[in-house]
């Protein structure tokens, strides 16, 4: 089973709605009550100059941050929504540890995987969370089996290098699978690289007459940043993507003659640029 995606679970109910007006609203309506009770009809409470109503709006005020304080509380104590040292905490509960540099959404989304993967006979996402922990330059893995048999693969891809892992991530990594504690003594593990695939980009470029040059010159480091960004395991470079990127504001026309087809790759595998070729074919309206 993967991590459970919270973002599509319903908001938890220990979370409460905060409605400044509808406190004071409240607050009037009882002492309405409590006023007819004794006798005394009580009808100003929607005159803003009503000193009643500026003591309950004060009252209000105070209650909603004692609230906004609960809600605070409610939600360090949950995994989705703790931030700084609270996910700390929580993290390290299932021995997770922020990485030097690790900002809460990645140490959040390695804690899941971390609950995930605790079980016996080394499940996948054992092997992912050992994975991610070593190093923040870790920026997603995939874990698979060849054929019925022992041998585990490990494919990693970077943050940085437009995803492509270096020599030393990826002895970090292997340092890190390979230890007795993580290793099932059963496997045999192989960490790679996750960027398999090589596209390389060919096309025909025309600018917009009021278009300055930069906006041509600067294409090629706008695709590779937008794969590097938008990419990972499991994403198809598909030439409509290709022509979409490149048509940058101040681009007129895309014609696309490399890759011939879209790029498909396995879950567990990356595409990379190779040799982006583009070429400046004048303006045109």
């Amino acid at each position: 089973m993967p991590p459970i995606d919270f973002s599509t679970l319903p908001a938890p109910e220990v979370i409460e709605t905060l409605d400044f007006e509808a406190i004071v609203a409240a607050m009037i309506t009882d002492v309405v009550d409590r006023f007819a009770a004794a006798g005394v009809d009580y009808d100003v409470g929607n005159l803003e100059t009503d000193p009643v109503k500026i003591i309950f709006e004060v009252a209000a005020y105070r209650e909603i941050g004692l609230r906004a304080r609960i809600n605070d509380a409610a939600k360090a104590n949950l995994v989705a929504f703790a931030i700084g040292p609270d996910l700390d905490h929580l993290a390290g509960f299932y021995d997770v540890v922020r990485l030097d540099g690790e900002t809460d959404d990645a140490l959040r989304a390695r804690t899941i995987i971390a609950i995930s993967g605790r079980s016996t006979a080394g499940p996948e996402d054992w092997y992912r969370s050992a994975a991610l922990r070593a190093s923040p330059r870790v920026k997603d893995v995939a874990v698979y089996r060849v054929g019925t048999g022992p041998d585990i693969r490990i494919s990693v891809l970077a943050t940085d290098n437009f995803g492509e892992p270096d020599a030393a991530l990826l002895a970090a990594v292997d340092g890190e699978v390979q230890k007795n504690s993580v290793r099932v003594i059963s496997d045999r593990v192989t960490v790679l690289s996750a960027t398999s695939t090589t596209v390389n980009v060919v096309a025909d470029i025309w600018l917009l007459p009021s278009a300055p040059i930069t906006v041509f010159d600067n294409l090629e480091s706008t695709l590779r940043t937008a794969l590097a960004t938008e990419g990972g395991l499991g994403f198809n470079v598909t030439r409509s993507w290709l022509t979409a990127k490149l048509q940058q504001p101040g681009v007129q026309k895309v014609s696309l003659s490399a890759p011939m087809a879209d790029a498909i790759v396995d879950d567990g595998a990356a595409a990379k640029f190779g040799t982006i070729t583009l070429t400046f074919k004048g303006r045109d309206r």
